[in-house]
């Protein structure tokens, strides 16, 4: 176990300075910045104070004063201390049980968190991401069916809501090993359920009272509703992952998919693993798996789509890959190109901008004396857009993670640039994460002419916080490509 020392950079004791010492925005009494806080575009309102009063400032919101962090250095460290030094808030996981999203890795914390966390980072080793590779080809197939259809039809594809169905085909698929195939159903599909759960959760989040403990409103019925929904759908999951162990007791010495291995964990009498733990992952690897890669591929597609030059090389990568029924894992990862614009969209545009935790100890970050209970704001993106660090900072320039002599290489880019976290609890996702976005890329660019990204009024795309931070209203419009 790391030391506070150890896990943290400090200066002197001389030097240290006392969080009351720090700037902050002006604010209310009582009520500090409560009321200037804009939920949907907190992460760009708290970059901005973060160019305006520095790398380290507070602000106070619902009563709490916050620590906010913009130096990628401290926030390195900071996330490197967990789960000893720095948890989720007790409040994250208080609305999470209210919600009814179990105890899976996500939301866990300490011991609870260091055996899931073993258990889930099996799931997601690449042996299994090589052996899963035919289903996710499969999957492509019917996201290029969906959208053949709309092309037919020169319907508008809402982008995201057809990227979730793909992500939760995927997921469900690798994770569960259940084909839910919701890319060719119109029917009351379990995306539509999912999609209501985080945006719900942030809300609570930032919500000043916690009003729908005392009043249910048609929204938190609905909700309520759609947890039953998907703890359904999980259950029958479980269900059959418990019936194909037990027609064939030889897949317990070889789970062939992380709910396998999560039951197979689970009836060991000395695991400690629970059946509400095995819930609640499952729970957690939709959620996670649908949102937050979903969104980076439509950031990506309307970034491609607006620098022509990057979507012609990227075209030229894919269409040296051949047709799908040829593709492999490892020509999927030699696609250099296609995964620079995944850094690239990531850097610019991370679906998780922001993280806010607590402090568990007396510890210092960088020059700060932070106490126990200290509720610490990481503003994530703040230094990925600074020319300090990358070159032409707002430009996206996928070049920047191939060529060193353009700007810093994907090594240091990445101590920079964490979208998907840093430290012990780095997102294990992340290898099934990229390779999605490289295969949907390769659907989508392979196969369609893209006449049209964007939004209904014609300009960028909003940054909305719903949990992860996606882009409003992206709609697409394609044609079949003729070669």
């Amino acid at each position: 176990m790391s030391t506070p020392s150890e896990a943290l950079p400090s200066a002197p004791p001389t030097a240290l300075r006392e969080i009351d010492d720090l700037p902050h925005p002006p604010g209310l009494p009582w009520i500090g910045n409560t009321l200037q806080i804009d939920k949907p575009h907190v992460h760009q309102q708290v970059e901005g104070w973060a160019r305006r009063y520095g790398d380290f400032f507070t602000i106070s919101i619902g009563g709490h004063r916050l620590l906010v962090i913009a130096d990628h250095k401290a926030m390195g460290a900071v996330l490197r201390d967990r789960p000893e030094g720095f948890r989720r808030t007790p409040r994250f996981a208080s609305i999470a049980r209210e919600i009814g999203l179990g105890g899976g890795v996500f939301g866990a914390e300490g011991e609870v968190w260091k055996r899931q966390r073993r258990m889930v980072m099996a799931g997601f080793d690449p042996r299994h991401l090589r052996a899963y590779f035919a289903s996710l080809v499969r999957c492509c197939d019917r996201l290029e069916g969906r959208w053949k259809k709309a092309a037919a039809a020169d319907a508008a594809i809402d982008l995201q809501a057809d990227l979730m169905r793909f992500t939760v085909d995927a997921i469900s698929g690798l994770a569960f090993g259940a084909d839910v195939n919701t890319l060719e159903s119109d029917d009351d599909i379990i995306q539509r359920h999912l999609d209501k759960i985080f945006p719900a959760m942030f809300r609570r989040l930032f919500a000043p009272f916690p009003t729908w403990r005392w009043y249910r409103t048609r929204a938190d019925r609905a909700l309520d509703a759609s947890v039953l929904k998907v703890n359904a759908a999980i259950d029958g999951f479980v269900a059959a992952a418990r019936q194909r162990l037990d027609a064939d007791p030889a897949r317990r010495a070889a789970p062939a998919n992380l709910l396998e291995a999560m039951i197979v964990a689970a009836d060991d009498p000395g695991s400690g693993i629970t059946d509400d733990e095995v819930s609640g992952n499952v729970m957690t690897m939709l959620l996670a798996g649908e949102d937050t890669t979903a969104n980076t591929l439509a950031w990506a597609i309307w970034l491609l789509f607006t620098h022509p030059d990057a979507l012609a090389r990227a075209r030229s990568e894919i269409d040296a890959l051949g047709e799908p029924a040829t593709w492999t894992h490892e020509r999927l990862a030699a696609m250099h190109w296609l995964e620079a614009c995944a850094n690239e969209t990531m850097r610019i545009k991370p679906v998780a901008p922001s993280l806010t935790l607590q402090c568990l100890r007396d510890t210092t970050v960088a020059d700060i004396r932070v106490p126990a209970d200290t509720l610490v704001f990481l503003a994530m993106r703040s230094d990925s857009l600074r020319e300090a660090y990358f070159e032409r900072a707002a430009a996206f320039a996928p070049e920047r993670w191939l060529d060193p002599a353009s700007g810093p290489d994907a090594t240091s880019a990445s101590r920079v640039s964490m979208p998907f976290g840093a430290g012990p609890r780095v997102c294990p996702g992340r290898h099934l994460a990229m390779l999605e976005m490289k295969m949907a890329l390769a659907t989508l660019i392979g196969r369609f002419e893209i006449e049209k990204v964007g939004t209904p009024g014609g300009g960028e795309p909003d940054e909305r916080m719903s949990f992860a931070m996606g882009p409003s209203g992206l709609t697409m419009r394609l044609k079949p490509r003729r070669r």
